[in-house]
C-alpha cells in the first residue's frame, strides 16, 4: 500500500472499501484495507478550523449582518453574492457567479481527481443561504447558514488535500429561501444533478449544545385577488362592490377553520390593497396565504365561497409548492455519530415535522440530503423570525457552535467520498423513501 499523505496516519476505520489518493497516486480497491479514518480526518479538520474565524472575519466580512439587512431582499442580494465568491476564489475554488442565470445564485467547486479528466468520482455538495427578513434582518440565522456552508466546503477541501481523498466538492449559494424559493428555480435548471449528496445546516433555539434532524412542513403559497367596483363611500356606497369586504369574509372563514385544524396544519396570511382611501369603496384587495400541510383545497373552497357570497370576481394563483424535508436515514445516522463523538453536541433523533418550511425540502426529493438543525443560545421567546433571534445569530457563541457543526457535516460528507458501501446504502435509502408530499 502506498505511503499515507502528509499529516495523516493509518488506522483501522469504518470507512472501508472507499478510494483514496496519495500524492497523485490512485489506490485500487483491493489496496483499501485500512485507510485514513475519521479520527485522523477530524484532527486534520480541527487543525484547519482555528484559522477560520479570522479568515472569515466573523460578523464583519463574509456575513456582515448589518449590511445584509440593508441590502435588497430575495434575489437581489448582490453584496452577499460578491463577498463569499471572492473569498472562496482566493482559497482555490473555481467560481461561477450568477449561476444558471439567477442573478445572486453562485457556485464554487474544487476537485481532487487524477487524471483531471476522470468523471467517475463522487461529488459532495453543500448549501449556503443568504437572504434576510424585512426589517428584522437575519432572524432565521442565514448568516450562520452561509458561513456554515463556506466552512464545511473549505474544511472538506483541506482534508481532501492533506489526506489524499479523491472526489469533488461543490458549494451552492442559494438566494430567496424565505420568500421566492430560489432552490426550486435552481432544481429546475439542473443545479443539483452533479451532486451525489448535499448537506446544509440550520440554527434554531433549543437545549444547549443540541442538534437534530427532524422534518418540516410542506407549504403552498396562494394569492387570491378580489375585484369589485369603486364608489363614493359617503355619497353612493350602494353603487360599489367592496373587494375588501370579500377579503375579510375569506379571512374570517379561514380563522374559523383553524378551530378544526390538526396541530400539524398551518394557514396564515396578510391582506394587501392598492390606492385605498377611507372615503372610497375599494375595488381591489388581495390575500397572500401560506398553507402548510395538505389543506390547499379547503382554503380554495373558503375563498370561492366568500367571493360568491359577495358577488365578486376572484383570481387565484398557486405558486410553486415547497415540499417537506426528507432526511436521509444513513446520512442522519452518520451525522449523529460524528457530532456526538467529535462535536461535543447531544443529538436528538426528532420525529415528525417542525413548524417551519424550507425550499431545501424540494432538494431532498432530488438526491440524498441532510439538513440538521443546531441550537444556539437565545433569549426568552427568541425563536426564529424574531428580533431576538437576529441578535442571537450574531454572537460569537453562535458562530463557535456553527463552526463545530460545520466540521461535523464536513466529516459526514467526506465519508460519502471515501466509503463506497456507505454511499450505496444512503442511495438505497433515498430510492426507498416513499414518504412525503409527492
Amino acid at each position: 500500500m502506498a505511503a499515507d499523505a502528509p499529516g495523516c496516519l493509518r488506522l483501522a476505520s469504518p470507512f472501508l472499501h472507499g478510494r483514496i489518493l496519495n500524492k497523485g497516486h490512485e489506490s485500487s480497491p483491493k489496496d483499501v484495507k485500512s485507510i485514513t479514518g475519521p479520527k485522523v480526518i477530524f484532527r486534520v479538520l480541527t487543525r484547519h478550523y482555528p484559522l477560520l474565524p479570522n479568515r472569515l472575519m466573523v460578523g464583519t466580512k463574509i456575513c456582515p449582518f448589518e449590511e445584509w439587512n440593508e441590502t435588497p431582499r430575495h434575489n437581489t442580494l448582490l453584496y452577499a453574492h460578491k463577498v463569499p465568491t471572492e473569498f472562496m476564489g482566493a482559497h482555490g475554488f473555481s467560481i461561477t457567479r450568477h449561476y444558471l442565470c439567477l442573478e445572486t445564485a453562485w457556485r464554487v467547486a474544487w476537485s481532487n481527481v487524477f487524471p483531471p479528466s476522470k468523471t467517475s468520482v463522487r461529488t459532495i455538495g453543500f448549501n449556503s443561504e443568504m437572504d434576510a427578513l424585512p426589517e428584522i434582518g437575519h432572524a432565521c440565522g442565514h448568516n450562520l447558514i452561509a458561513m456554515g456552508g463556506v466552512a464545511a466546503a473549505l474544511g472538506t477541501k483541506h482534508a481532501m488535500e492533506k489526506c489524499g481523498i479523491e472526489g469533488r466538492v461543490v458549494l451552492l449559494g442559494t438566494p430567496a429561501e424565505d420568500a421566492g424559493s430560489g432552490k426550486i428555480i435552481l432544481i429546475e435548471r439542473g443545479a443539483y444533478k452533479e451532486m451525489d449528496a448535499c448537506l446544509m445546516m440550520h440554527p434554531t433555539p433549543g437545549p444547549k449544545l443540541s442538534a437534530g434532524t427532524g422534518s418540516s412542513l410542506a407549504i403552498q403559497p396562494i394569492e387570491v385577488e378580489y375585484f369589485g367596483h369603486p364608489a363614493r363611500a359617503s355619497g353612493a356606497p350602494w353603487e360599489g362592490q367592496n373587494s375588501l369586504d370579500a377579503a375579510f369574509l375569506a379571512y374570517s372563514s379561514i380563522s374559523a377553520l383553524r378551530q378544526q385544524m390538526k396541530p400539524t396544519h398551518r394557514v396564515h396570511g396578510i391582506v394587501e390593497g392598492r390606492e385605498w382611501a377611507p372615503n372610497i369603496i375599494p375595488d381591489y384587495a388581495k390575500i397572500r396565504w401560506l398553507v402548510r400541510a395538505p389543506t390547499a383545497k379547503e382554503v380554495e373552497v373558503f375563498q370561492v365561497a366568500a367571493a360568491l357570497a359577495t358577488a365578486y370576481q376572484i383570481k387565484l394563483v398557486e405558486h410553486p409548492r415547497v415540499y417537506d424535508l426528507r432526511q436521509n436515514d444513513e446520512l442522519a445516522s452518520e451525522f449523529a455519530a460524528v457530532i456526538k463523538q467529535y462535536g461535543g453536541i447531544v443529538f436528538a433523533n426528532v420525529s415528525g415535522a417542525a413548524g417551519g418550511s424550507t425550499d431545501f425540502g424540494n432538494v431532498t426529493y432530488e438526491l440524498p440530503t441532510l439538513h440538521p438543525s443546531f441550537a444556539i443560545p437565545t433569549a426568552e421567546n427568541g425563536r426564529n423570525h424574531t428580533r431576538q433571534f437576529t441578535d442571537s445569530a450574531a454572537t460569537k457563541e453562535a458562530h463557535a457552535i456553527e463552526i463545530s457543526v460545520a466540521k461535523c457535516i464536513a466529516l459526514t460528507g467526506l465519508r460519502v467520498l471515501i466509503d463506497g458501501d456507505f454511499y450505496a446504502r444512503l442511495r438505497e435509502a433515498f430510492e426507498g423513501d416513499d414518504s412525503g408530499s409527492l
